[in-house]
């Protein structure tokens, strides 16, 4: 374990939570640029691949790439420009069996670029995946869960998720459009 990556993990499940993890708090946002954008950058170009090795590092890695790309890139196309990145480092670590080390939180980010990707087979491992840490039974894995179904309910309607739309310059159908009209339609 590298002391850039526990500070990743640190920061992201001892110092904060759920309300900044999901929230879209500027301050916390400009919290992650001031700590980590320099390493978020170096972890986007590649330079950590040796991150890859070990369970835990991996995790940094995917927090760092497709975390901190949302918080840091809000509302702009590079948000979204690393998932494919995110994705193939989730998928290495699920097939290495990473997540049988990890908490049910910690699963719950590793299998997140599985939920951010647009591609419905994704979202079904997702599914299968996140319905595993139910066993807990706890409040953060319920919602987790729910969370789950509803972007696995929107590519396979869709196939692709409307709320991206305009930031990607992609046209909305009609029936995005009125799909986006209705509560919990983005993230």
């Amino acid at each position: 374990m590298t002391l850039e990556s526990n500070e990743v993990l640190s920061f992201w499940f001892e110092e904060n939570g759920t309300e900044q993890w999901f929230g879209k708090e500027k301050s916390f946002d400009e919290k992650i640029r001031v700590r980590f954008y320099e390493l978020m950058q170096r972890a986007r170009e590649g330079e950590l691949e040796s991150w890859i090795r070990e369970p835990r590092t991996c995790l940094a890695l995917i927090i760092l790439i497709d975390q901190f790309s949302r918080n840091l890139y809000r509302n702009s196309p590079l948000s979204w420009s690393a998932d494919s990145y995110a994705l193939a480092l989730s998928k290495q670590a699920i097939e290495k069996n990473y997540d049988n080390s990890m908490n049910h939180n910690e699963k719950a980010f590793l299998y997140l670029p599985l939920m951010h990707s647009e591609v419905l087979e994704d979202q079904d491992l997702c599914v299968k995946l996140v319905e595993r840490t139910l066993v807990s039974k706890n409040e953060f894995n319920l919602k987790n869960y729910e969370s789950a179904l509803r972007h696995q309910y929107i590519i396979a309607r869709f196939g692709r998720f409307p709320h991206r739309n305009k930031i990607l310059g992609r046209i909305s159908t009609k029936e995005e459009i009125e799909f986006l009209k209705e509560p919990n339609s983005s993230f």
